[in-house]
């Protein structure tokens, strides 16, 4: 939950502004006293030139005295949630206080939110007594992932008569994050390169691995069964033994936002659906202890504070899956013509499990993702039937035919890289894909193939299969 300050609704302009505030009907009681005191004046008539000027000074009146009204009222606003995600909603709860030791009017409240969070809001309060209180609530949504803000929120004054009303707002906003779906993903036994101390696989499960062979000095709060007494005889201190690090496997999620590389916009588009499914892989592989690196076609990566490059997974998966989801709910497309500046990053090092969401592929782009797969591990590929998604729903896939040659040739491709590469078309579950990869075989093996750490989930490879397993070099899919 956030909350706006608290902070008075400044008196802002002079009379210009109060007269400015006439309603329709200060308005029309304003020029019918005008019109009835000429009339008067070329008549002669010295009744209606008195009813004239009452209903020209009524309107001027009630915008002197509004104007001259200083209300001391507070307010503020608290989002529940502040972090949503697509399509769900957010509850605003607004709060208006009476500070001053004089009664309100008749308050109309009314806060600025985007038009695609819906309608603005507007409520009308009746007299707050001295030092009381309203609440009122209204709840926002949207179809669209990215940031929101909410506010300033106004006070509308106005005269018992309704001849005048004025605006006056408070100055502090709040921010609504809409970010994308996440999606449950099932545990298959993809696996990828571990970083850090220890001697393989096994140790990456371990909650401390075997002591260390060099004692260090005692610390404060050091469990005082892991004093080594050899070595406290030795030194002429207490020592104890170190605990091992344990290992984190490594993954680097890439998701492709060339703008060539999708049609289509708005909730249901392709480009949406890789957001979605970026955002629930990297989400599925820090929940199982993973250190996650986000990174787009523009070379562009989000490091975490873990000095590795990544993401720290673990207990700390929670506030870093926040922190990547904030950063998915505003990625936009890329003007970016390939996928060059993406190898430029990956081919530096040992990327460990890649994950892959590509767009529209041509034969260049295609032998660009291949040669990524080059410094990783296991490498899964996404991609998009851009074709099956221009024609929505209803395409190819959708009717009992089969992709197109093109992207057939893209898929062949990159699983003669060694990726395990599979076709996306409209209304395809992440979930079932997912699973589908782990049965997937590239053609071969890269350089940091062996040696992995456990497979997520905690499952050996291979074994959460639900059918035969493709054979290497075969480019089958199950």
């Amino acid at each position: 939950m956030t909350a706006g300050g608290i902070e008075e609704a400044p008196d802002r302009g002079g009379l210009r502004v109060a007269f400015a505030g006439l309603t329709t009907r200060g308005r029309s009681f304003l020029a019918a006293g005008m019109a009835a005191a000429v009339c008067a004046y070329a008549l002669g008539q010295t009744d209606l030139l008195r009813v004239g000027l009452l209903l020209a000074a009524l309107p001027l009146v009630c915008a002197v005295v509004l104007h001259r009204t200083r209300y001391q009222v507070a307010g503020s606003r608290t989002l529940s949630p502040a972090r949503v995600p697509a399509a769900a909603e957010s509850r605003v709860l607004l709060r208006v206080e009476n500070v001053s030791r004089l009664p309100t009017g008749v308050l109309m409240l009314q806060d600025r939110v985007p038009y695609v969070l819906g309608p603005r809001p507007r409520f009308v309060l009746d007299r707050v007594e001295a030092g009381g209180r309203r609440e009122v609530s209204y709840r926002v949504r949207s179809d669209l992932r990215g940031r929101y803000p909410l506010g300033p929120l106004q006070l509308r004054l106005s005269d018992p008569f309704g001849m005048c009303e004025l605006t006056r707002s408070f100055s502090d906003h709040d921010t609504l994050t809409v970010v994308p779906r996440v999606e449950p993903l099932p545990p298959v036994g993809l696996t990828g390169e571990a970083s850090g101390y220890g001697d393989g696989r096994q140790r990456a499960l371990a909650l401390a691995g075997e002591d260390d062979v060099i004692p260090r000095g005692y610390r404060h709060g050091d469990d005082l069964r892991r004093v080594h007494w050899r070595s406290t005889a030795r030194y002429g201190e207490l020592m104890v033994r170190r605990e091992e690090q344990p290992q984190k496997a490594r993954c680097t999620v890439l998701l492709d936002t060339r703008r060539t590389a999708y049609q289509g916009s708005g909730p249901d588009s392709a480009f949406e659906w890789a957001v979605t499914g970026a955002a629930s892989a990297a989400v599925h592989l820090l929940e199982r202890g993973f250190s996650v690196r986000f990174l787009t076609d523009t070379g562009t990566s989000v490091p975490g504070a873990d000095g590795a490059g990544g993401w720290a997974g673990g207990t700390e998966s929670a506030d870093t899956a926040g922190l990547l989801l904030d950063t998915l709910a505003v990625v936009e497309q890329s003007g970016e013509a390939g996928l060059a500046r993406a190898y430029d990053v990956l081919r530096n090092g040992n990327e460990g499990l890649l994950v892959a969401f590509f767009g529209d592929l041509d034969e260049e782009q295609a032998a660009v993702a291949g040669r990524m797969r080059q410094r990783s591990g296991t490498a899964v590929a996404f991609v998009l039937d851009d074709d099956a998604w221009s024609r929505g729903p209803g395409g190819p896939r959708a009717a009992g035919g089969e992709a197109r040659p093109a992207l057939d040739a893209r898929l062949r491709m990159l699983r003669e890289a060694g990726w395990k590469a599979l076709p996306v078309s409209p209304g395809d579950a992440l979930a079932a894909l997912w699973r589908q990869a782990d049965q997937v075989a590239g053609v071969r093996q890269g350089p940091a193939g062996g040696g992995g750490p456990a497979p997520m989930g905690g499952t050996s490879a291979g074994s959460g299969a639900a059918g035969p397993v493709a054979a290497p070099g075969s480019g089958a899919m199950t």
